[in-house]
């Protein structure tokens, strides 16, 4: 894998590129990648911080493991909400818990999630209430934002 020089400036690396390639289809694809792995590694930290496997992952969400394991590099445009709702209450999770009690915080049943589990609001596509109900429980103040 090549390096990168992440002390660049973020502004000066996007003058830098637009220099040496200002317009067309190469920086359209790579716009394109860049998102579509920024989104994916968003899928890869809520697997890894509420300690699901790929396989279970799948279950939850009715596909296969190997369909979640392409996710992991090209999600779905059909499942960005869904992974961007969990990124966030993951984001909200781990200000507020201790990362290694994440996994036991979203397979217990909650009374702020009627009664249910984060990873049962998954099953049922309610992925929008974790993040609302997230908030709600951990962060008062974000519950409206």
């Amino acid at each position: 894998m090549a390096s990168v020089d992440l002390a660049l400036d973020p502004q000066l690396a996007a003058e830098r590129l637009l220099d040496v390639e200002p317009e067309g289809p190469w920086l359209d694809a790579f716009l394109e990648r860049l998102t579509t792995l920024r989104r994916s590694r968003g899928l890869a930290d809520v697997l890894d911080t509420w300690g699901l496997s790929q396989a279970e992952f799948g279950d939850l969400v009715g596909v296969s493991r190997q369909a979640v394991c392409k996710w992991l590099t090209r999600l779905p445009s059909d499942r960005e909400i869904m992974v961007a709702d969990l990124a966030a209450a993951t984001d909200v999770l781990a200000h507020y818990v201790r990362r290694e009690r994440i996994p036991a915080v979203v397979r217990r049943p909650a009374p702020g999630l009627g009664n249910r589990s984060m990873l049962d609001l998954i099953a049922a596509g309610e992925t929008a209430e974790i993040l609302t109900a997230t908030r709600a429980m951990f962060d008062p103040a974000g519950a409206v934002a």
